[in-house]
């Protein structure tokens, strides 16, 4: 015992102090910016000491030993293992990408409060405990043993691999575009600095090193979050507790959205947006004529305007207008698609931020409704049944640290998520009062720095030099990057929260990055290529592997795809329908056999993946083929009962798994068995 809490006590110190020092550091940092350092000079040194604090634990964690370097030794204790997860868990997405989802979508974007919450209860409940009793290194492991053989081993390590590095190509373009914007450099140079940073710490150490580093992130990543709209809410509202303070500030915005909304020129500035909506339609319906036309009329309105002597930016501006046009009609087509779109998003009232599933029709109500509920169950599931979040119980001393480290990551991921609602409360609020209703040449400066990266953009319509809401538009990014601009904060604490984001983004990449690197080299070389394979060739593997897939994830991500937070999402949908089923039944079931695992997960997955190419653009579905209007990033909800129903039943119209199988479960199960039958089902 004493062992243990000696190390559990060193780390305590160590972490205390490594919290101390970064506050310091901020503290001075601070100082020098008031002592005249520059902005650029701030993001830089952000940059490179964090990234130096990162690889400095990874080196130092650096191991050869197979347990340290797959489950960190099996010694991390709960609350550090909490803290772990939940810097595990909480990506660019969550850190950056929540507060604007809830700022535009407003009671909706509780869904994913709600549901990644949510999700952690069922790990507690029915997976965290169990699977570390199974021991062993990944979930692919339990299937192969529970399921009798490589069939379900190799069903899962596909599942496994997809889902994450959906994920894992989201985490990484998200290092990329905050450490561009974080030094000014180009994004394809700050998406391989970030990556450099992700490699040190899970290329040397493996799991021990990606733990002790994401321990240290999660204290940046969460001081980050919190400072900013403590002092915003300190500013508004004389309490400098945001979770308890917004609740009035609530209040008070939806009396302001009634007088906003109904707002004589606000209904003028929408009818123009459905005007230009319907133009852009027409213009659609007669191409290639109204491209031609398009280009004549640009044409002849610069020789007017030369011909008149017009002003040099009135020129400029037909000129950048002629040469950004679309050059053949497919061009044409996909572009005013877009705008048209666009044009049709601002011609509708915004929803009332704490009005549950606005709707014009009752029908649309409805379906809101239930695209709420199905994200819900969704983010719920996938949470319990994304690999990498399930292998951070593996390195737990003993199944009751397990159960409790699944409590601290609650905890530790309920202050950053219980923070987001605030966030969007307050950024609205500003915005609604002191930025919709200005003149344009007064609008605070926050407006204009966050215009100049292209995250605010201005539209004046009715050309009145006044600022409409519907004229507004936010890149979701900004609610949380500008918290600090708009609270009236030194730059240096703008550069705290892109390095939170940075250490939220890295924290999750280096999770999944190891979690398939893994799956390649564990699961499968070595449980299935070359069970007698060397514990230095095994780490020789996996090391290798880890390296080959960055570097791919890397080069999609550089690829700038499209969809980024339906990847996210859809990783949850995947991870859902192959997983979830599976897993629970396996441990509380014993008539789940092995014909009936495979065929459940190969028909969760299967659906889930068909839905989603079905109904997304962006694998050239239309939303026309939806199922009960269910959106394609909850398109496991129809996989994660199909799993179900394909187990039970072809699992009951097969044999039933072998005795030793079932005592497997029995000992999974129970917490106390007898030493010789513990034995026995380790042996099988």
């Amino acid at each position: 015992m004493k062992g243990p809490t000696t190390f559990a006590g060193r780390l305590r110190r160590y972490y205390v102090w490594y919290t101390v020092a970064f506050v310091f550091f901020v503290g001075l940092l601070a100082m020098a910016e008031q002592l005249g350092l520059s902005q650029r000079a701030i993001g830089h040194v952000f940059l490179f000491v964090t990234l130096a604090i990162y690889a400095s634990i990874g080196v130092m964690s650096r191991t050869s030993d197979v347990s340290e370097y797959y489950v960190a030794g099996r010694r991390v204790p709960a609350v550090f293992n909490g803290m772990a997860t939940a810097a595990d868990w909480m990506s660019a997405a969550s850190f950056i990408g929540l507060a604007g989802t809830l700022y535009f979508t407003g009671f909706e974007g509780l869904a994913f409060v709600t549901g990644w919450t949510g999700g952690f209860v069922l790990v507690a409940l029915l997976l965290a405990p169990y699977l570390r009793k199974f021991g062993q290194y990944t979930i692919p492991d339990f299937l192969g043993a529970r399921y009798e053989g490589n069939v379900a081993r190799l069903v899962g390590i596909g599942a496994t691999i997809l889902a994450s590095f959906v994920y894992l190509v989201a985490q990484i373009y998200g290092v990329g575009l905050i450490a561009s914007r974080f030094v000014s450099v180009e994004f394809e140079i700050g998406l391989f600095v970030g990556l450099a940073g992700i490699l040190v710490c899970s290329f040397l150490g493996g799991m021990r090193a990606v733990t002790w580093t994401q321990v240290a992130q999660y204290v940046i990543l969460i001081i980050a979050y919190l400072v900013p709209v403590g002092i915003l809410s300190y500013k508004l509202t004389g309490v400098p507790i945001p979770q308890a303070a917004y609740g009035a500030v609530l209040s008070q915005l939806s009396q302001r959205e009634e007088m906003l909304f109904d707002a004589p020129e606000e209904v003028e500035v929408r009818s123009m947006y459905r005007y230009r909506a319907e133009d852009y339609g027409t213009k659609i319906s007669t191409l290639p004529e109204s491209l031609d036309a398009e280009r004549r009329g640009l044409i002849e309105r610069l020789h007017q305007l030369r011909a008149d002597s017009a002003p040099a930016r009135d020129i400029a501006l037909t000129e950048r207008a002629l040469r950004d046009l679309p050059r053949s009609p497919e061009e044409a087509r996909v572009a005013w698609e877009r705008a048209r779109g666009e044009a049709l998003e601002r011609a509708r009232p915004p929803p009332r931020h704490a009005e549950a599933h606005p709707g014009a029709t009752e029908e649309e109500s409805v379906a809101k409704r239930n695209n709420f509920l199905a994200l819900v169950f969704v983010l719920m599931v996938g949470t319990a049944a994304l690999p990498h979040v399930l292998a951070r119980y593996y390195t737990t001393p003993g199944v009751a640290d397990a159960r409790r480290s699944v409590f601290w990551s609650i905890v530790f991921i309920f202050l950053l998520y219980v923070t987001a609602p605030a966030y969007a409360v307050f950024a609205k609020w500003e915005v609604y009062t002191n930025v919709v209703g200005s003149s344009l040449a007064v609008l605070p400066s926050w407006v204009a720095s966050w215009g100049k990266v292209g995250l605010v953009r201005i539209d004046d319509i009715n050309g009145d030099g006044i600022l409409q809401l519907a004229e507004l538009s936010l890149n979701t990014d900004v609610i949380l990057l500008a918290t600090p601009e708009i609270a009236g904060l030194p730059y240096v604490f703008s550069g705290l929260v892109a390095a939170g984001g940075l250490a939220a983004a890295l924290s999750t990449a280096d999770g999944l990055l190891l979690t398939i690197s893994n799956a390649l080299s564990h699961d499968l070389y070595y449980k299935v290529i070359n069970p007698r394979a060397s514990t230095h060739r095994r780490l020789v593997i996996s090391k290798s592997q880890l390296l080959v897939v960055a570097a791919v994830a890397a080069w999609v991500a550089s690829l700038r795809p499209d969809n980024i937070l339906f990847m996210v999402g859809f990783a949850f949908s995947i991870g859902a329908a192959a997983f979830f089923p599976a897993l629970v039944l396996g441990i509380f079931w014993k008539r789940a056999n092995r014909p009936g695992a495979v065929a459940g997960m190969l028909a969760g997955l299967s659906i889930t993946l068909y839905y989603a190419f079905r109904t997304h653009p962006f694998f050239g579905g239309a939303a026309a083929n939806a199922w009960f209007d269910i959106n394609p990033i909850s398109a496991g909800v129809f996989g994660v009962p199909l799993g179900f129903a394909v187990i039970v039943l072809v699992s009951l119209c097969t044999r039933p798994p072998p005795r030793e199988i079932q005592d497997l479960v029995d000992y999974v199960r129970y917490p106390h068995l007898p030493e010789q039958e513990e034995g026995t089902v380790k042996k099988a």
